[in-house]
């Protein structure tokens, strides 16, 4: 098919309109799509059939935002728009005429979802780029190397996901350097997951390619991986709201597509006597195809007229189920041979005419079969394909086929599917032919499952091993493969899904492994929706269950490994779901799973902020490396105060290698934590870059929190920002509640800095609402920190001591607390209370002088200048600015500014004037505006005025443009920038064109010196 030619459904609503007519106006759709309050003419109607050349009936303003769009494209400027809408409501109409506009001079690529192919990884993706895959060649070697392998043209893994969607933008950008791109992916619904994810990710990004993405969903559809039933009966045709497949589209406009208002339905049907018409309009409410199927179902005397009460009833029901009913009964008329090929042809997901001759021909159909199909319009023919004329009619022409000839279907198309590039669709039709346990069908789904988890495909992995644990008989291997997946589930970010396979688990196991990852992934699911201690108690729990520890430590294992001989069993959470029946509880079969499950009971309390629960989960093995830090900076019986000895040697090695992600987030916690950010970055980005490359969806949000925790601390806000603003995307596209608190009390915290003073409150507030209930206390503490912050930023220290005060409560540990109690201090001397002022400056001078890094060193000699003797301030003052000379700059400009009005204050103006202008340029930088003006109004007082128009010119851009800028200084090529930022290289170019003028300059190797400035 040429690029010219529109790839769409010959008509949407093509499902019942009997003889296809050939002539067409080139660009435009057959008039039987009239009736999808699409194009027809204002031109005689009898009975259904319109004729004339095409216009729209109300849906201006739909068509109006199309054609604004392709206006904008053909002018360089990129866009998307989500098109959505209940079944038969003129969605593909629309996308249609979008189709046919772009005809003329454009690039047209068109793909539409198939139900079937729902959890086959990529699948979508690969049909979006079939007429396109010459371009591969033109993209830089990383991103080629992704695509080819997800497209099963090279061998080897994907290493990150965000790797291929970077490929999937710069294929896009590459098309459009020829001439404008439509992009069309209608019935998204039923497109596999991994490639709605990469589709949307490059949507998001779209700037100044002349690109435009036009997605067509259902709602209430079900989109991605996880709609797993085929040959189940399964298939809900979606009257739901938008919401349940709209949170993977956040940030892209949407569509949405009400019915038709009265009069322009009763429009269309303009060849029907008035009343006839006016019943029509209400029971179709407003959907076209609804519209156009009760036209057409009208006898001859109904049409006159004659309307009984059982033709039209006039209670409603759902109109899919309706519209279903009348599509099943069209197909019921054809002959039987065509009902049985069209089975098939429906079954299939390649839509390849060979295909489906292939299995056909299995049981003595022919091609000629599908003929009376064709002449009624519900399905079009080419040399190479088979296309349905409506998804509806597809589901229909499966489901209304017996039991045993859908059976007999899959059984065809698995045996026509015989080569090695369709072993993935061949598992999967084994699998909806089968009718009870198969172990042998069940392991080619392992191998489908191991396939798609290597390309980034971790949801339809999860899908492939649910699927074979259904077919599984021995209860201890199903139990294996619910497990996993659930495990897959949770990796890919589906935390209420992995809640159910576990739930599905048979029970008692048998295998200590097993119960080890069974207890990770309920744990997974509770720190996900509910309490971290009890995410924390569930795994203690297994770990006493397994006897993995030994009777030395604390005494939770040995005779009586499952702590029941007092009857007390309350500390362990759900001890029935990891019961074990004659397996080894020694604690040797299960010793690999011991550091994973303490590991991950640590983070989870380290979530909750508990001491008295991290000191007892340390406790249980304190000479695992993954724990030693732990051990010491919370000892049993005063968890509150780290142990006297020095900290444990080899928390400052490299960051742990393999694939254990929750190794390198606890590495870098326990560096935080020990004030040693430098070493904390190194292993939150480890992590981060870890979750990126395994496709740890689930996971990706927890680390992006971590590592913008860390660039905080470091004083690199605009990283934390955009880290933590990716960080939070994700975790509301997930529906991860519980990360999603940690990254809005994050950007609270960076927002207070700045001083934006709505974006504080709503984050924190919000993060607030869900944390104090469920015990989440490291995101109370930070919202109520970052309250604390805004206050003390705007002058408000009464406020501000108050929220802090509330924090500090929250965090009784010194390690927990070091970075708010800075701030406590200052807020205290400043509302004029410098005895609360005392007892943690004191705190924080303690645990500096434990751990010995120079950042924290520098913010104890600051609380040490605001509540020593006054005579020593100035001392510590200058000690603290040298110690600050190598670490966050924001940390600096704070003590120069205290500094700064403490000289003023002695009428040293002179220098204090030094200071403070340090202070006021660093802030202005930063954006971070109410510090800024205090350092200005300070400077002024000291007698130097100055001009906040002159502050800085970086301000003045994007947070984007600035990030582009700055890696432009560096001297990387646009191609190189758009690597590393997820863009594509026009749109590099746009930013660059835009920061310009605001800069002041007129070339990139002007960019270096303006940022030294």
């Amino acid at each position: 098919m040429g690029d010219d030619e529109p790839r769409g459904r010959d008509e949407e609503l093509r499902v019942l309109g009997g003889p296809r007519e050939e002539q067409q106006v080139p660009g435009e759709r057959r008039e039987e799509a009239r009736v999808a309050g699409g194009p027809r003419k204002e031109a005689r109607v009898t009975g259904g059939r319109h004729e004339g050349a095409p216009v729209f009936r109300g849906r201006d303003d739909e068509v109006r935002r199309i054609d604004e769009l392709l206006a904008a494209a053909r002018d360089g400027v990129s866009g998307a728009l989500l098109v959505h809408g209940e079944a038969g409501i003129g969605k593909t109409t629309l996308l249609d005429y979008a189709a046919a506009r772009a005809a003329d001079g454009m690039r047209v690529l068109r793909i539409e979802g198939v139900e079937s192919e729902t959890d086959l990884a990529f699948g979508g993706l690969h049909q979006l780029f079939l007429p396109a895959l010459d371009l591969l060649d033109r993209l830089p070697d990383a991103q080629a190397t992704a695509l080819r392998a997800i497209f099963g043209l090279a061998g080897g893994a994907v290493h990150d996901r965000f790797v291929v969607g970077l490929a999937a933008l710069s294929t896009l950008a590459e098309a459009a350097a020829e001439r404008p791109v439509l992009c069309v992916i209608d019935d998204v619904q039923w497109l596999d997951q991994p490639s709605v994810d990469v589709l949307a990710f490059a949507a998001r990004r779209l700037c100044a390619e002349g690109v435009v993405m036009l997605f067509g969903l259902r709602d209430g559809g079900g989109s991605g991986a996880g709609h797993t039933g085929r040959g189940s009966g399964s298939g809900d045709t979606g009257d739901a709201s938008v919401t349940d497949d709209a949170p993977r589209f956040k940030g892209i406009p949407r569509l949405p597509l009400a019915g038709l208002d009265r009069q322009s339905a009763a429009a269309l049907l303009t060849g029907l006597l008035p009343p006839v018409a006016d019943r029509i309009a209400e029971q179709a409410q407003g959907n076209p195809l609804a519209l156009r199927v009760l036209a057409d179902a009208l006898t001859l005397a109904q049409r006159e007229g004659q309307l009984g009460p059982l033709a039209l009833p006039d209670d409603v029901s759902p109109l899919p189920g309706r519209l279903q009913d009348l599509i099943a009964q069209r197909i019921g008329r054809l002959p039987a041979a065509t009902r049985a090929v069209l089975t098939v042809a429906a079954a299939d997901d390649t839509g390849e005419l060979a295909v489906v001759v292939g299995a056909i021909g299995r049981f003595g159909g022919t091609v000629a079969d599908l003929e009376p199909a064709e002449q009624a319009g519900i399905v079009r023919l080419s040399a190479a394909a088979v296309r349905f004329g409506h998804p509806l009619s597809r589901y229909a022409a499966y489901q209304s086929a017996p039991l045993a000839r859908r059976i007999a279907a899959h059984q065809a198309l698995a045996a026509a599917l015989d080569s090695e590039r369709h072993a993935h669709r061949r598992a999967w039709h084994l699998a909806a032919a089968a009718t009870g346990p198969d172990e042998q069908v069940a392991r080619e789904l392992e191998r489908v499952a191991a396939w798609a988890g290597s390309r980034q495909g971790a949801a339809s992995a999860s899908a492939a091993y649910e699927r074979a644990a259904q077919l599984t008989a021995d209860p201890h291997l199903r139990a294996r493969r619910l497990i996993d997946a659930a495990q897959k589930a949770s990796e890919s970010g589906q935390d209420e899904r992995c809640r159910r396979l576990a739930d599905q688990v048979p029970l008692p196991l048998s295998d200590p492994a097993s119960a080890a990852d069974l207890a990770r992934a309920r744990a997974v699911v509770e720190l996900g929706y509910g309490s971290p201690v009890r995410a924390a108690r569930t795994l203690l729990a297994c770990v006493d269950e397994l006897g993995l520890v030994g009777g030395d430590t604390l005494g939770f294992a040995g005779s009586d490994p499952l702590g029941l001989a007092d009857g007390d069993t309350s500390r362990f959470a759900d001890r029935d779901t990891f019961g074990l029946v004659g397996s080894d509880t020694s604690g040797l079969a299960g010793a690999d799973k011991m550091a994973p499950l303490l590991t991950e009971a640590l983070h989870a309390a380290l979530s909750a902020e508990d001491t008295g629960l991290l000191a007892e989960i340390a406790a249980r093995a304190p000479h695992l490396p993954e724990l030693a830090v732990a051990a010491w900076l919370f000892p049993i019986g005063a968890p509150d105060s780290p142990a006297a000895h020095p900290p444990p040697a080899g928390h400052d090695s490299p960051p742990p290698t393999g694939d254990d992600h929750m190794a390198l987030l606890m590495a870098a916690h326990c560096a935080h934590l020990l004030a040693d950010h430098p070493r904390a970055y190194e292993h939150a980005t480890a992590a981060v870059a870890r979750c990126r490359a395994s496709g740890i969806g689930g996971w990706l949000p927890t680390a992006l929190d971590l590592l913008a925790r860390v660039e905080t601390a470091l004083g690199r806000t605009g990283h934390a920002q955009e880290h933590a603003t990716e960080g939070l995307y994700l975790a509301d596209s997930y529906d991860l509640d519980h990360r999603a608190a940690h990254l809005r009390s994050r950007l609270a915290l960076l927002a207070a800095v700045q001083g934006r003073e709505a974006d504080v409150r709503e984050q924190a507030e919000e993060a607030l609402a869900y944390a104090r209930p469920r015990g989440v206390g490291r995101a109370t503490a930070d919202a109520l920190h970052a309250l604390g912050l805004l206050e003390l930023g705007l002058g408000r220290a009464e406020s501000a001591l108050a929220q802090l005060r509330a924090a500090a409560r929250e965090r009784a540990h010194p390690a927990l607390a070091q970075h708010l109690l800075p701030d406590l201090v200052e807020a205290a001397v400043r509302a004029g209370r410098p005895d609360e002022a005392g007892e943690p400056a004191a705190r924080l001078a303690a645990w500096a002088a434990t751990v010995g890094q120079p950042a924290l060193t520098a913010l104890s000699h600051r609380c040490t200048a605001l509540t020593g003797p006054d005579e020593q301030a100035a001392e510590h003052y200058t000690q603290a600015l040298v110690l600050h000379e190598h670490g966050s700059a924001h940390d600096r400009a704070r003590t120069a500014l205290l500094y700064g009005e403490w000289l003023r204050r002695r009428r040293h103006n002179v220098e204090a004037r030094e200071h403070l202008r340090t202070a006021m340029e660093i802030f202005a930088r930063a954006g971070a505006a109410p510090w800024a003006d205090r350092a200005r109004a300070e400077l002024e007082a000291a007698g130097e005025a100055h001009d906040p128009g002159t502050d800085t010119r970086i301000g003045r851009l994007s947070p984007q443009e600035r990030e582009v800028v700055r890696l432009a200084a560096t001297g990387a090529t646009n191609r190189e920038i758009a690597t590393q930022l997820f863009l594509s290289p026009r749109t590099v170019g746009h930013h660059l064109y835009r920061a310009f003028p605001k800069l002041g300059v007129s070339s990139r190797t002007e960019l270096s010196d303006l940022l030294e400035s």
